[in-house]
Formats: C-alpha cells, structure tokens, sequence
C-alpha cells in the first residue's frame, strides 16, 4: 500500500511478516535492489518514505530475494518479469 504523507513524502507499506529482509525497488531508483532499504515494524510490516517529484512510477517489493508487487497500489502491469505495481505521484497543496 502506498499513502502520500503531509510532508511531501510517500509511504510504503509492505506486509511480509516472515521476512528477513526487504527493499523498495523501482524505476525511480534504476531498479535498485539494495539502495532503499525498508524497515520492518513490530507488527511485521515493512515501511519506507521516499520523496518523489509529481509523475506515475514503476516498482515492487523485494523481500528475500523474492519480487511482490503491490496489489493495493494505483494499479498493476504486466512486465517482462511478471507484474509491477503503479504509482501516481500528484501534486499536493
């Protein structure tokens, strides 16, 4: 899931309470599996914060060498590699 916070930020929420690991991996980092790092709560959900410019992005979960995409975000696509979820950036007053 992914929410757009007051402070420009958007979060995501990734629920993989058996992982060890789990990163955000997307088209706003080049693909990147290891740059943005999430943090797992006590109830076994994972979070990061990102800021990102207003636009629509490409992106998946990686959790212990495993892709997920976001089945609650803006939508999904069939890729080359299976699906990657959707985010739509919009400018926020």
């Amino acid at each position: 899931m992914t929410v757009q916070v007051h402070s420009g930020e958007t979060e995501f929420h990734f629920f993989r309470p058996g992982a060890n690991r789990a990163f955000l991996v997307g088209d706003f980092n080049g693909w990147n599996q290891s740059t943005m790092p999430m943090t797992r709560t006590e109830k076994g959900e994972w979070v990061c914060r990102v800021r990102l410019p207003e636009g629509e992005y490409r992106f998946k979960y990686l959790a212990d060498g495993e892709w997920y995409p976001d089945y609650a975000a803006f939508g999904i696509e069939p890729c080359e590699f299976g699906y990657n979820s959707v985010l739509v950036i919009d400018g926020m007053d």
